[in-house]
């Protein structure tokens, strides 16, 4: 596997005539995940104890193809809240999982310990940005907005306020579309190949969605960014202006 300091010391971009392809990570882990049934040992409810998810994704070594709907073996268990063209892939970034280990006292939480698809190397929410397009191999994906943290992450871990923690941190994750379909692999470059909009990081975004950012002028700005879903484009001026969603049930396309 090729480790992301070989990738740093290498060429750093390579230049075509019509664009400049910058790498700038590597895909550390791939995971998958099918619906299993699981049950959570703290909860004093019969119903709540037993729930059916596919968040427990684990990490496979094998080439798997990136189909535009999803990736070779993961299947979604909600196909209500999950599934759409612009969710196909959820990435997360490798840097975050020391600093969780250490502030949870849980060195287990590793590679897909977020629900991630693809754990990133080099790539941050600080660092990726809306309608980025990035080649893995031949696959191309976009990235289209960050993950909204839901309950599925606490009760994966049955960590009381680990959901809200991930929203105060800005550590969510973000989605992508697939552009192109290919073989994906741990180890592979991730290469920038298309930033149109380098100001409008998923960051940002997360500051604006989480209370965090009151610009509402520069909030209004991102919202006419035609790359971010239509849900963040309402969601983000409603937050700058301190205003709680309007209707609770339209969270359900992004979370």
């Amino acid at each position: 596997m090729i480790s992301y300091e070989e990738a740093a010391t290498a060429e750093k971009a390579i230049r075509s005539e019509t664009v400049t392809i910058t790498r700038v990570g590597i895909l550390q882990s791939v995971q998958v995940g099918t619906p299993q049934r699981y049950l959570t040992a703290s909860a004093t409810d019969g119903m709540e104890r037993s729930w059916e998810t596919s968040f427990f994704r684990v990490p496979s070594a094998q080439p798997r193809w990136l189909y535009t709907t999803h990736l070779e073996g993961n299947t979604q268990a909600d196909t209500k809240n999950h599934g759409q063209l612009s969710q196909a892939i959820l990435l997360y970034a490798a840097a975050h999982y020391p600093i969780w280990q250490a502030e949870l006292n849980r060195p287990e939480i590793g590679p897909g310990g977020f629900g991630e698809n693809f754990t990133v190397d080099g790539l941050t929410e600080a660092t990726a940005c809306i309608g980025d397009i990035y080649a893995i191999g031949e696959a191309q994906i976009q990235v289209t907005g960050p993950r909204y943290p839901c309950w599925k992450i606490e009760r994966r871990w049955d960590i009381e306020g680990l959901t809200a923690r991930v929203a105060e941190t800005g550590c969510t994750g973000w989605f992508c579309r697939v552009m192109r379909e290919g073989m994906v692999e741990q180890g592979m470059f991730v290469t920038l190949i298309e930033r149109p909009y380098p100001e409008w990081t998923i960051a940002l975004t997360n500051d604006f969605v989480h209370f965090r950012n009151e610009d509402v002028a520069k909030a209004k700005a991102l919202a006419a960014c035609p790359l971010l879903h239509e849900w963040w484009q309402r969601l983000v001026v409603q937050r700058a202006m301190g205003r709680p969603l309007q209707s609770p049930g339209s969270l359900s396309p992004l979370i």
